[in-house]
């Protein structure tokens, strides 16, 4: 019987099942999709995932692939400029956030994966039922393209993500927690003479803002709406949006005008929900599968990862010696609860803020009282730290794991 299922290949599922595979309990990871390449994912690691992947002996060999190191997160405002937070001050061997595609950093788990005699990662494997022996989820039935199968389990993890497959099948639906507004994301070119410190930046103006996320060769922008505000915005066309850049960013308005369709932009509903119960006897949800994290701040992969490391300090134990029960399960939740519940009510917060001023015609924009807060570098530090960890970061029980870390791999020859 294979140990654990884990249905889905995001960041939390990837990290969980390399963790159990480093751990010797047999897991099989089960990717509904050929590969990792969407469009518009978090590209989002920091600080404490990279110290992880230190831990882990693969920050060396990741950081050698492409990625932009974001080292401030910045409001522009039509009174001037706020650095939010400031990475550069915190005590880290890594003090940034590393913009990486997601489709390379789950590429690159998946091949660490697969070196592990029990990790084993199927890709176009859609999880269509599970197996039951009474009130006990005993597996999972698969489809791929050689048919259906039953792959017996102890546990099922869920980490498929906001519209979880696996969350419907075992019947742990989700509240919404109230979201204001969506995004339209599209790419723009990036420019050697680009300000080298806009890393990730709000411009905010009135009835909306742009989000930038920085990368290597472009730059991801996030325009935001109000909730439900797509098909006005589609049948307004990209001149709205065109018109906004030029106003608000102006140092993208050289490039601005290559956005010339909506078939250019990607429609990115924010959402932010919660399951009240994150299990069932035999299956347990982490990441977005249990709670949808809006992608404004960037949280969403730290708390899955997160999910993945509190699961495996748990779980292990319990799976090597077969005792696992649905308490072990619901203690998981119950230690990363009021970190999620933090988060998501900190996010909340902002939505009502955004809402409140579209329906009053004010500029959206942070409180004044943070430019005389942010002023100061222990704040710009503090909030860069609570961004880097987030609130109650558990810590890896790397005596757990029982097979070694990697060999760092030689620093190639200029």
């Amino acid at each position: 019987m294979t140990g654990v299922v884990v249905a889905g290949g995001g960041p939390g599922g990837m990290v969980l099942a390399y963790l159990l595979g480093r751990a010797g309990v047999p897991v099989t990871l089960l990717e509904a999709q050929p590969d990792f390449d969407r469009d518009f994912r978090g590209d989002s690691l920091h600080p404490y995932t990279l110290e992880l992947l230190d831990t882990l002996g693969l920050a060396e060999d990741l950081l050698r692939l492409p990625h932009h190191p974001a080292r401030s997160f910045r409001f522009h405002t039509p009174r001037g400029t706020i650095t939010a937070a400031d990475y550069r001050g915190l005590d880290s061997r890594f003090p940034y956030v590393a913009l990486m595609p997601q489709v390379r950093f789950l590429n690159f788990l998946a091949a660490q994966a697969k070196t592990l005699p029990s990790c084993r990662i199927l890709m176009a494997a859609k999880v269509i039922g599970l197996l039951r022996d009474g009130e006990q989820v005993t597996g999972v039935r698969y489809r791929d393209d050689h048919g259906e199968h039953d792959l017996p389990a102890t546990l099922v993890i869920g980490a498929d993500g906001r519209f979880s497959r696996l969350r419907r099948l075992a019947d742990l639906p989700v509240e919404s927690l109230g979201a204001s507004s969506d995004l339209l994301w599209f790419r723009l070119p990036r420019h050697p003479e680009d300000p080298p410190e806009a890393d990730v930046d709000l411009y905010f103006g009135r009835d909306h803002y742009v989000a930038l996320l920085g990368g290597v060769a472009d730059w991801q922008v996030g325009y935001t709406l109000p909730k439900g505000g797509y098909p006005a915005a589609k049948k307004a066309g990209v001149t709205p949006i065109q018109d906004f850049v030029r106003t608000h960013v102006p140092w993208l308005s050289d490039r601005i005008q290559t956005l010339t369709d909506f078939d250019q932009i990607t429609l990115l509903s924010l959402e932010i929900a919660r399951a009240p119960r994150w299990h069932r006897p035999g299956v347990l949800l982490l990441g977005d599968a249990a709670h949808v994290i809006s992608p404004v701040g960037g949280n969403g992969i730290l708390m899955a990862v997160q999910d993945a490391v509190e699961t495996a300090n748990q779980l292990i134990p319990k799976l090597r010696t077969g005792r696992l029960t649905e308490s072990d399960l619901a203690a998981v939740q119950q230690a990363r609860e009021p970190a999620i519940t933090e988060v998501q009510a900190d996010q909340a917060r902002v939505e009502r803020r955004v809402a409140t001023a579209r329906d009053t015609g004010k500029t959206l924009a942070p409180p004044p009282f943070l430019r005389l807060l942010t002023a100061l570098p222990w704040i710009r530090t503090r909030t860069a730290r609570r961004n880097a960890y987030g609130p109650q970061p558990p810590i890896l029980d790397t005596t757990l794991l029982t097979h070694p870390a990697p060999a760092p791999a030689r620093t190639p020859k200029d």
